[in-house]
């Protein structure tokens, strides 16, 4: 039963952080990826490439290791504060050690005006998105035709698909935004619930827009996800 009050109910929890470091990562980053797109693509470069999603068994340099160690550590800082208030309380209050699980991780390269539509992504409960190389952000939103836009990641907020010709007044002016931008900047990590619908907008610049992509699932270490009064099975 609800109190009396506002609730605000099912909330879109979004983890945003920046990889220390990246100015010296992204560059090794950019040649391994080259090394890799060209074994798979061969000779002809098209405007949008998307490697295959086993990145995690295909490459062992040490900085590597620490990068994914970083992907890691930044999802379980998100999810912990985005469950605060659906875990028990004794889980919150102590910590609950949790198991991630890397479903599949992949990168993608874009230009001249290439861009991946709107989508989600199924069996896991979190996504992200790792921005490794980009036009600089000066450079980037002076594009004659995309403007600000250029490159950017758009997620949609749940009620979107149900916003096309709806009323808007102040009583719903909580629902505004439909949609939000996140620019993209080498170094950043973005964190989203995979159910979140989201798309990158077209791009082009001088360099490749090159992100480094991940979905994961998330467990309670001990093996079992007995949060709710039931158990995985």
């Amino acid at each position: 039963m609800l109190a009396p009050g506002l609730h605000t109910l099912w909330p879109t929890p979004i983890g945003v952080h920046r990889l220390p470091g990246a100015d010296e990562l992204n560059p090794l980053l950019v040649r391994v990826f080259g090394a890799l797109r060209a074994q798979q693509e061969g000779g002809e470069r098209r405007p949008f490439f998307a490697s295959g999603d086993d990145l995690l068994q295909r490459i062992r340099l040490p900085e590597w290791q620490g990068f994914v160690r970083f992907l890691v550590e930044a999802l379980r800082d998100t999810v912990t504060q985005a469950n605060r208030g659906a875990w028990p309380a004794d889980h919150a209050a102590q910590g609950l050690p949790l198991q991630v699980a890397i479903a599949g991780m992949w990168f993608q390269v874009s230009n001249r005006g290439a861009f991946h539509d709107v989508h989600t992504h199924g069996n896991c409960s979190w996504s992200a998105v790792y921005c490794v190389q980009v036009d600089p952000e000066a450079s980037r939103v002076q594009h004659p035709t995309y403007g600000a836009a250029n490159g950017v990641t758009r997620f949609y907020g749940p009620p979107f698909a149900q916003l096309g010709g709806a009323h808007v007044d102040l009583g719903n002016a909580y629902l505004q935004p439909p949609h939000v931008d996140v620019a993209p900047v080498p170094g950043q990590l973005v964190l989203f619930p995979s159910w979140l619908a989201h798309q990158a907008l077209p791009y082009d610049g001088e360099l490749d827009r090159m992100i480094v992509s991940f979905n994961a699932s998330v467990h309670a270490a001990q093996g079992g996800d007995r949060l709710h009064g039931y158990a995985a099975t």
